[in-house]
């Protein structure tokens, strides 16, 4: 072998070692960045815990969805509870309002959402998650045959409404006016629950409610649509409160009533996706 075939000989070894152990460091590089971003990653998808409890508001209509929501989040949760306050809309304002503790407010009408909002209330813009629409409750096999909202205006009906101030009550006033109808009930209720079950305990022979109660409601009652509802269909709003003592788990519930497994337990129940 001549000299200068055994100069280029070394050479390419030289190079040949000096390639390997850049190869190596560049390996080891990798591995540690590797190693870094999969820490990284762990540690950013790492949520803390939820625990404790809070205080939710909301429309008396919602206590079926709710209660099945409740079921779901404290199962994904351990360690949280969720306490419930249903009523009329503009009762649970009234008492938000007036410092009631409170983490949540989920409404029957943006009319009733705007009392908290406008006293500053609430810690975020409320957000509408479903509609509602009215139909007529009847007893069981609709023995008077009511098929219209203007069947309800004959004298020897007893027909209960919701009081004009709770979300119910505004609506089918709202459709009445609509229609042109006039309609003195034996009784205004204070929320839609207590409206239907004037019906329920066949004190009364039909009642102007939701949709979504009548359906909760079961064999207990018929439920008869009427075309005019469809102008006065409420939209629910939910909102984050001021001052909510745990808002944490407060923000992660509503994330649940927001997120499609929430909006796949109203809509079972008769609510309109907003």
């Amino acid at each position: 072998m001549t000299r200068t075939a055994r100069r280029t000989r070394r050479t390419f070894q030289v190079a040949g070692v000096s390639i390997a152990a850049l190869l190596a460091l560049s390996a080891c590089s990798s591995s540690d960045d590797s190693s870094a971003t999969t820490k990284s990653d762990t540690s950013s998808s790492a949520s803390p815990k939820l625990s404790g409890s809070i205080t939710v508001f909301a429309a008396a209509s919602l206590k079926e969805s709710f209660t099945t929501l409740k079921a779901d989040f404290e199962k994904a949760h351990p360690g949280t509870t969720v306490n419930f306050s249903f009523g009329g809309s503009d009762t649970l304002a009234a008492q938000i309002t007036s410092g009631a503790p409170a983490d949540v407010f989920a409404a029957a009408s943006a009319k009733t959402m705007a009392i908290v909002t406008d006293k500053k209330d609430t810690a975020t813009a409320p957000a509408t998650f479903v509609r509602n629409q009215l139909e007529i409750a009847t007893l069981p096999g609709n023995p008077d045959k009511i098929s219209s909202l203007k069947d309800l205006t004959r004298s020897s009906l007893k027909v209960v409404l919701c009081d004009k101030t709770v979300p119910c009550g505004a609506a089918a006033q709202k459709a009445l006016d609509a229609s042109k109808l006039k309609l003195t009930p034996v009784s205004y209720e204070e929320d839609v629950k207590s409206a239907l079950n004037k019906v329920v305990l066949k004190e009364a022979d039909a009642a102007v409610v939701y949709k979504t109660d009548v359906k909760a409601a079961g064999s207990k009652v018929d439920g008869v649509e009427f075309p005019e509802s469809a102008s006065a269909i409420n939209d629910y709003p939910i909102a984050l409160l001021k001052n909510a003592p745990n808002l944490a788990v407060a923000k992660a519930f509503v994330a649940l009533v927001q997120s499609a497994e929430g909006q796949q337990v109203l809509n079972r129940a008769g609510f309109l996706k907003p």
